[in-house]
């Protein structure tokens, strides 16, 4: 069982880590909502089918309505959003600023009514973290100076973080299947409506030649598919079943490394001082909100809109 434990997560840690990398290859040439939406379209039917064949129960219209939500909120709102900001983005900042998603997650649980407040090292670690994300994207919150992060980009990333930061919360106390894969299916079919939908609102197919679509950005919608949306989401969900929680949560901290390394080595993306220390600041952040959380409870983090 212990090395079973380690291949799962190391499965998590190097292809969740490497979805982003995927992501940017992938909308090269692929318009990014549609891209988004036939990844998990095909994903979802797959998953869905399967596990349906292997005689796990049928939904009802309740939990079809909320994986519905979840699906919109995680996948369109999160990674349709990232897909599209990695247009602008380079893969590694990206990841760090989806690597943040703890961090939303514990300021929408502060402020909503009857949402948990952080403790004190909670607090704390929330401060920091915002703290980190400032200085990240500083250059283009003060107009001055040359950055490669656009405002645009940045923005749709911030939004991306918190929709999947909402998903996740309602995620919690949702009427959902009692077979997880059963309703990650349903919500990637979702998702990948949603995707659709939003795409052709905004004239994707308009720009879709299938001969201009590179090899590489291929490779990347496949590797989406396969290894980021069913082989490391299967190891996640096994894992949260067979693994301590403060394990499997180490991920959160490792998928943002992983990018940066990627993004530099594969993608040319540039590495500054500001990027590294910004990095360190949020995963460091994120470690600290993790042990508060285990103060009180073993509560799993959420899952990476990747």
């Amino acid at each position: 069982m212990k090395w079973k434990i380690w291949a799962a997560l190391l499965v998590v840690y190097i292809f969740w880590g490497s979805t982003y990398l995927a992501i940017r290859y992938a909308v090269e040439t692929i318009p990014p909502f549609l891209m988004a939406g036939t990844r998990f379209l095909i994903a979802g039917s797959l998953l869905y089918g399967w596990r349906r064949l292997a005689g796990d129960t049928g939904p009802t219209r309740k939990q079809w309505a909320a994986s519905a939500l979840i699906g919109v909120l995680l996948l369109f709102g999160g990674n349709g959003m990232l897909s599209w900001a990695e247009q602008l983005v380079p893969s590694g900042v990206a990841a760090i600023l989806i690597g943040a998603v703890p961090l939303w997650m514990t300021l929408i649980e502060a402020l909503r009514p009857g949402g948990v407040r952080p403790n004190f090292l909670g607090g704390i670690g929330l401060v920091i973290g915002f703290g980190g994300i400032v200085l990240l994207v500083s250059p283009s919150l003060s107009g001055g100076g040359k950055t490669d992060l656009p405002p645009l980009g940045i923005a749709i990333l911030m939004v991306a973080a918190l929709s999947w930061s909402l998903g996740s919360i309602y995620s919690r106390h949702a009427d959902l299947p009692s077979s997880s894969l059963v309703g990650t299916g349903m919500e990637m079919l979702a998702g990948g409506v949603a995707c659709y939908l939003v795409g052709t609102l905004a004239g994707e197919w308009k720009s879709v030649v299938l001969s201009d679509i590179t090899v590489r950005s291929w490779l990347g919608l496949v590797f989406l598919i396969i290894f980021g949306s069913m082989l490391t989401y299967s190891a996640y969900t096994w894992l949260l079943r067979n693994a301590p929680v403060s394990l499997v949560s180490t991920y959160a901290y490792v998928n943002p490394l992983v990018a940066i390394l990627l993004g530099s080595l594969f993608a040319q993306e540039v590495l500054t001082l500001r990027i590294l220390v910004a990095t360190l600041i949020i995963v460091g952040s994120v470690v600290v909100i993790n042990i508060s959380r285990r103060i009180k409870t073993e509560t799993p983090v959420a899952a990476d809109p990747e």
